[in-house]
């Protein structure tokens, strides 16, 4: 199986950096996971919902260009299905058994994900109701598919 997560935003602070890359690295014994960095578009002081729209598709522009055509699309939103973690192993396990084995997991920017990119997902996840750091949640998301993986190993894992 492999996993892409695509970000709006760079990790910026060196220790959440750090931690995504131990969890990248321990992902790779599984399989092929990697990570794609957009830029985060600026965002005027002063803004409307219309500007806020632009920038949003102009993000989602930007993610659909790495999508491709046979890729499982999961878009992560609020409102998304929540999942517990031998749940979203047991899901990534069906979805390879229905032969879906390039997973992208997409993660939106400070305004959220555009539209069309909702669209192109195949399913919405929810990690929590409650809003995290952008680089928080993707961390979080590292470290629920690193648990997925080792559940789906039949290894142990911390509960």
């Amino acid at each position: 199986m492999a996993i892409t997560i695509i970000a709006v935003g760079k990790m910026k602070e060196k220790p959440f950096r750090a931690m995504a890359d131990e969890y990248l690295k321990r992902l790779s014994r599984f399989g092929k996971t990697e990570e794609i960095e957009l830029p985060d578009l600026p965002e005027p002081q002063m803004t409307s919902a219309a500007i806020e729209k632009q920038i949003k598709d102009k993000e989602g522009e930007a993610i659909l260009s790495r999508i491709k055509p046979s890729d499982y699309v999961i878009a992560m939103t609020i409102p998304g299905k929540q999942w517990d973690s031998p749940g979203l192993s047991r899901h990534m396990e069906d979805l390879m058994s229905a032969g879906r084995s390039n997973l992208v997991f997409v993660i939106g920017g400070s305004l959220g994900i555009a539209d069309a990119v909702l669209k192109r997902a195949d399913e919405e996840i929810s990690m929590s109701k409650m809003t995290f750091p952008h680089q928080l949640a993707r961390v979080m998301l590292l470290e629920q598919l690193y648990r997925a993986q080792k559940i789906r190993a039949g290894e142990r894992y911390h509960k």
